[in-house]
């Protein structure tokens, strides 16, 4: 069956760095646009990053821009997202997501496969 797991999240202060990985199973990872949402406490799910099949196209949300980056290795069947310059607005939890059209929406619907999310913190 399909598995995305995460790892990597955790506490740091503000200015901080945290590397997120996201190990994929059970479906084709390289015919798939992957990507990272994130979901604070009382808010939506939100796109964070996406990244095409091949790992030639991104797309960040403002709010991340210049800060985060995803990739990813298709022969590890793994997605990243390294966080640099963490806010404490950046606290939520962190759900991997992979969808054959994900890059080109970059929205929850075009989500075919979820993770079960790691949390990321960010003290002031």
């Amino acid at each position: 069956q399909v598995q995305l797991v995460e790892s990597g999240g955790g506490s740091v202060q503000a200015g901080g760095s945290l590397r997120l990985s996201c190990a994929a199973s059970g479906f084709t990872f390289s015919n798939y646009a992957m990507g990272w949402f994130r979901q604070a406490p009382g808010k939506e799910r939100e796109v964070a990053a996406t990244i095409n099949w091949s790992g030639g196209g991104t797309y960040y949300a403002d709010s991340v821009k210049g800060r985060f980056t995803i990739s990813r290795d298709n022969g590890k069947n793994t997605v990243y997202l390294e966080l640099n310059s963490l806010k404490p607005e950046d606290t939520a939890v962190y759900y991997c997501a992979g969808g054959y059209r994900l890059h080109a929406l970059s929205t929850v619907v075009a989500v075919d496969y979820w993770g079960q999310g790691t949390q990321v913190t960010v003290s002031s």
